[in-house]
């Protein structure tokens, strides 16, 4: 039975060997504890200088007692040598629904980090999430090398950490779809951050499926686009509730619609035992590339897996 000392060791041995490893690839956010202890299943990130803990909540087991919580913080404060003030712990449920977007009634700390000579604001607090996936690092990189020249539809944007990449990338326009204004708000500063006009990169407000529907109709084409689904949502501003894996045919097959010839299309999912269609995986240009997608901090506990679907 570990110990909450052997859990702290663990993090100070963790840390010293993503320290470096993050050192050598300009890395200044990652993960450098991954449920690595059965008494201890947290995911642990590091944010310049700031730590962003989450408990996962065990199936069948009361999750811990604020007094145990408490006692974690501090031995992640004390291992990693930042005040109490730097960390952000929470308690992380199997989510349904917008439940993963939704304030934590934390108060609010936004603050400004660096990724590949780009910036991103992120809260640590707030929200379940902070605004940028670290899992989706290498996914980022990829659609920046393959975007000059082209078109990009980035859909349920959430912080549009992905078009601020294809904006840097060369991208001819971007737009960005996601039913949260809090979120499209957020897009817009992370373009600002980097001083890309709006003209070139459209926001917009809208259920993804009556997106999809419109931009069919109306004949747009995009070079590239972007399918990063919640697993499940039943938000009241859809027409009808989602779920990623009866709804993910649909989703997909509305997207190569809209592709150009030569076009790409990348679809993620964080959902567990997730099975792609048949008769998707069949399709000439349908390739799996999660092996390139996942970087190293996060392949412990794999956090998506990744797609690629090339239009002839």
């Amino acid at each position: 039975m570990m110990s909450l000392a052997d859990f702290a060791n663990r993090l100070r041995k963790n840390r010293r060997h993503w320290r470096k490893w993050a050192g050598r690839r300009d890395i200044s956010c990652y993960r450098l504890y991954d449920r690595d202890m059965p008494e201890f299943p947290l995911a642990v990130d590091w944010y310049e200088g700031e730590v962003h803990a989450q408990l996962f909540a065990r199936q069948g087991r009361d999750p811990l007692e604020l007094s145990e919580e408490k006692s974690v913080g501090d031995a992640i404060c004390e291992a990693l040598e930042i005040p109490a003030a730097a960390l952000a712990f929470k308690t992380r449920q199997r989510q349904r629904g917008p439940a993963q977007y939704e304030k934590t009634g934390n108060p609010g700390r936004r603050r400004v980090i660096s990724e590949a000579g780009l910036k991103f604001e992120v809260d640590l607090h707030s929200y379940l999430d902070t605004g940028l996936f670290l899992d989706h690092r290498e996914t980022r990189a990829l659609i920046r090398r393959r975007i000059e020249g082209r078109r990009m539809l980035n859909l349920f944007a959430y912080t549009g950490s992905f078009s601020v990449y294809a904006a840097a990338g060369g991208a001819l326009a971007t737009t960005s779809v996601d039913l949260s204004n809090t979120y499209l708000n957020w897009t817009r500063r992370n373009l600002t951050l980097n001083g890309f006009a709006e003209e070139n990169h459209q926001l917009v407000r809208s259920d993804v499926f009556e997106f999809l529907q419109r931009a069919g109709i109306e004949r747009r084409v995009y070079g590239l686009i972007l399918l990063d689904p919640p697993s499940f949502s039943n938000s009241k501003k859809m027409q009808a509730t989602l779920d990623l894996q009866r709804d993910h045919r649909r989703l997909i097959e509305a997207c190569l619609g809209l592709l150009t010839p030569g076009g790409e299309l990348y679809f993620s999912t964080n959902k567990r035992r997730f099975k792609l269609d048949p008769a998707l995986a069949s399709l000439p240009g349908c390739e799996e590339i999660t092996d390139q997608t996942l970087p190293d901090d996060f392949k412990r506990h794999p956090a998506h897996r990744c797609w690629i679907f090339r239009q002839a």
